[in-house]
């Protein structure tokens, strides 16, 4: 019981010099308040008001951190059907295309191991501009082996699952019907004017700057098989050789299936740094024909203006 009253009396005596405690800082604040101008008292007043707001303001934070976050929730579910739908309706309007592509990777001892890498990044275009095309053509990857392989299995370990292609180790002359055959050259004679859905054309997986010229179309006589050029110098003239890499000659077919015309393909894919220049029927650039017909002009205009000097 002593212990009860003692505690009773210590809380009793704490109480009483709490209540001492705030009546003298309201006091000294009143005191001080009679001190302050009417401008510090609104500033003291207005700092007051501040912290007394402290938590509401940290919950109105938290509510609208929240609603921005819902918000965003929403929009990213509306954009990811908007491109689910988009994705739909470009797979319904493709449309394969029954025509085979084969790339020769047989001349892989004749290349250096950047030219290898080249093929190699050359290969992936093709692959990658296949998939995304609205008539993907019958990829097929022929003869693979050696450096390629390596470079392949090192750098994309991925392609290993690439689909919509056929990947053999064998020639193509063992994979397609020999007569179905017909080898992508610019050296062959025979200008490619229209494309043969039944038809596999080849083109060679050959990045050697040019040091082995001709050897594609030694090799499509050797095995008796047809070839033929794209008719780029129909529709095109060019500052440099009319060799063409890989995957542009891939994707020029690509665009010809899209467009229907071969210039138009031609100038969709072929890069600026080969100067291409539109071409008209008669062989004369567009340009050239531009500066004849300007030429004539002038000179239909200097006799006239002779005769008015004199």
């Amino acid at each position: 019981m002593a212990d009860d009253s003692v505690r009773s009396e210590a809380s009793s005596q704490q109480d009483s010099e709490n209540r001492e405690n705030k009546l003298s800082e309201k006091t000294e604040a009143a005191a001080e308040n009679e001190n302050l101008s009417k401008r510090q008292r609104k500033k003291l007043l207005k700092q007051q008001k501040w912290e007394e707001e402290r938590e509401l303001r940290k919950q109105r934070r938290k509510e609208r951190k929240q609603q921005r976050r819902l918000q965003r929730l929403n929009h990213h579910e509306e954009e990811g059907g908007e491109a689910q739908s988009a994705r739909k309706r470009l797979r319904r309007e493709v449309t394969p295309s029954s025509l085979r592509l084969v790339v020769d990777c047989s001349f892989d001892s004749l290349m250096l191991v950047k030219d290898v890498c080249k093929l190699h990044k050359q290969i992936q275009r093709c692959y990658a501009e296949n998939r995304r095309s609205l008539h993907p053509v019958q990829f097929y990857l022929t003869s693979l082996g050696g450096q390629l392989k390596q470079s392949m299995d090192a750098k994309d370990k991925g392609w290993v699952n690439w689909k919509d292609i056929t990947i053999s180790t064998e020639h193509y002359s063992e994979v397609v019907a020999k007569e179905e055959l017909v080898y992508l050259t610019s050296d062959s004679p025979n200008v490619l004017e229209e494309l043969d859905p039944k038809k596999a054309y080849v083109i060679g997986g050959l990045v050697d700057h040019n040091h082995h010229k001709g050897i594609t179309f030694e090799k499509a006589k050797e095995l008796g098989i047809d070839h033929a050029q794209l008719p780029l110098s129909s529709f095109v003239k060019m500052n440099s050789r009319k060799v063409l890499a890989v995957n542009h000659v891939f994707e020029i077919i690509l665009a010809y299936l899209e467009k229907g015309s071969w210039q138009e393909a031609f100038f969709t894919i072929l890069p600026q740094r080969k100067g291409a220049v539109a071409v008209d029927r008669d062989g004369t650039s567009i340009q050239e024909k531009e500066e004849e017909d300007s030429d004539s002009d002038s000179d239909a205009d200097t006799p006239e203006q002779t005769g008015k000097s004199v």
